[in-house]
């Protein structure tokens, strides 16, 4: 691309300069010709041309002229790029001090607005770069301050009641006991936070390593709600799975996929409770395996549907640290399923709310994928 740019820039310079020559040399057939009608119409002229003549001689005289006009044309013929370029050198200058939304003119199709649409990309490339970087730097500040918040809430009480023990400010070992459980239980929720801040790193920022198998997808979730029975008899709650696909294979890691759907039940529980049942429904979209995880209890409003798997991010305000989770297990649940090469998304209305995630089917040796019945959605 370099040589190709000098390549137009010599033979352009090198045409202008043949255009000048050329103007000169008309330029100067037509002086001649009107010094030959002056000088046959006016006498005395006629002996002026010839006394300079024979002083200069004609060949120095024309040489001259040549010169001349040649010059001037070329510098006409580039008095408009100079004009350009000064206008651009002042537009690039003006960048420079720090105005990055001023723009470079590009007036016209040659290396110069080559140049200046160059500059241009250049410039937006470099305030898109400040842009992000000034919101890495935003959210890094969010991080520490979010992080700081939620690990000083349960260690002010864990600090505060092992005070009380320490102090023996206690009435009797009933009270004592109760100091002790309180203080485990925020032991266990700082725990949860800080597992949950590191899975979520580690994910951000690819440092987990994906341990790919193909397994059963409809197995994996029958046998993970089977498992939250007793969690969700103690929570008032009924479950039911539904499933059109009993061997729907997929490639990933399973203890990762886990991860997702625990952190899915969890959230219907914590916050569809009211809903008094969970359903899981499995099925095939072409060659897609979809599953998902609904609950009925109040609807999420729409303003908080896009920010539900930012970090710390909780839909309901007034939920307190003690029955609100970590802000992070829709988070993390969104990194592991696109580290799978999957989405995620959620619904609500007043009827259900569902996280509905898309994973990629598993592909068998001879290169189909596993066979099914008609493509169905949710029941």
């Amino acid at each position: 691309m370099k040589a190709n740019l000098t390549l137009t820039m010599t033979l352009r310079l090198l045409g202008e300069i043949v255009l000048s020559m050329l103007l000169s040399m008309l330029t100067y057939a037509a002086l001649v010709l009107v010094a030959n009608a002056l000088g046959n119409n006016i006498g005395f002229l006629t002996g002026i041309a010839r006394l300079f003549v024979d002083v200069m001689g004609f060949s120095v005289f024309s040489l001259l002229v040549l010169v001349f006009c040649a010059v001037v044309y070329f510098v006409l013929l580039q008095w408009r790029r100079f004009r350009y370029f000064a206008e651009l050198s002042e537009a690039i200058a003006h960048i420079a001090d720090g105005n990055f939304d001023h723009k470079a003119p590009v007036r016209q199709r040659n290396e110069i607005g080559d140049l200046a649409s160059s500059t241009n990309r250049l410039v937006e490339q470099l305030k898109t770069s400040m842009d992000e970087e000034r919101r890495a730097e935003q959210t890094k500040n969010e991080l520490i301050t979010n992080v700081s918040h939620d690990l000083r809430t349960p260690l002010t009480s864990i600090i505060g009641y092992l005070g009380l023990i320490e102090q023996d400010r206690y009435r009797d070992e009933v009270e004592l006991r109760h100091y002790v459980q309180i203080a485990y239980d925020k032991s266990n929720r700082l725990n949860l936070l800080i597992n949950d801040l590191f899975e979520y790193t580690r994910m951000r920022h690819d440092t987990t390593t994906l341990r790919a198998v193909s397994f059963n997808l409809t197995e994996l979730l029958g046998e993970l709600l089977a498992q939250y029975r007793l969690q969700l008899e103690q929570a008032g709650m009924t479950s039911a799975f539904h499933s059109s696909e009993p061997g729907l294979s997929v490639n990933g890691d399973p203890n990762k996929i886990v991860r997702v759907f625990e952190n899915l039940l969890s959230n219907a529980m914590a916050y569809g409770r009211e809903g008094k049942r969970i359903e899981v429904r499995v099925w095939r979209e072409g060659r897609w395996a979809a599953a998902e995880v609904a609950n009925y209890g109040e609807p999420i409003p729409e303003v908080d549907l896009p920010h539900l798997f930012d970090r710390f991010y909780r839909a309901d305000k007034s939920r307190t640290a003690h029955n609100g989770g970590s802000g992070l297990g829709l988070a993390i649940a969104k990194s592991i399923v696109e580290k799978h090469g999957g989405t995620i998304s959620v619904s609500s209305d007043e009827a259900v709310t569902a996280f509905r995630v898309l994973l990629p089917l598993a592909a068998l040796e001879n290169g189909g994928y596993w066979p099914s019945s008609p493509v169905r959605g949710p029941e």
